[in-house]
């Protein structure tokens, strides 16, 4: 399975559906892009900064992703030139109608190239983009998702 960031902050602190997600992703090997490194802890600040965890619950959550990826639980894709011109041409295949941003691109790109579906994602434009490049996904609403 390929997991966006925006899933993986959702496996590590509550959220409105977290825990759905939890018992899709529980046990299973999770593949994502070296981009979520970043991402993720991005994310995590930026919920300490609204108030919505603890300075105390960030550093829990980020040091847990850390042993997701350092024991396997979690594979990144490696972010290099393969990939990114991969996301480039994801970028055009989608326009004009989906205005992808830059990393939903890498990520989409990063599903395609490992070839781990679903893509497990709540973001409605990669939603929108795995429909258009007919992707296998999972997005927690039952009838939304293309999960095979």
């Amino acid at each position: 399975m390929y997991v966006d960031s925006c899933i993986f902050v959702k496996l590590l602190t509550p959220e409105p559906n977290s825990i759905d997600f939890s018992r899709y992703c529980v046990g299973k090997c999770l593949h994502t892009s070296e981009l979520s490194w970043t991402e993720v802890f991005s994310a995590l600040l930026s919920k300490e900064r609204a108030g919505r965890i603890s300075t105390e619950s960030r550093k829990r959550a980020w040091r847990r992703f850390g042993l997701w990826v350092d024991q396997g639980s979690v594979v990144m894709m490696t972010l290099n030139r393969t990939s990114l011109n991969k996301a480039n041409l994801t970028l055009t295949q989608c326009h004009p109608e989906i205005p992808l941003r830059t990393q939903d691109a890498i990520h989409l790109a990063a599903a395609d190239l490992s070839q781990q579906f679903p893509l497990i994602t709540t973001d409605g434009r990669i939603i929108e983009a795995a429909k258009k490049l007919k992707m296998p996904f999972f997005d927690g609403k039952p009838t939304g998702s293309t999960d095979l």
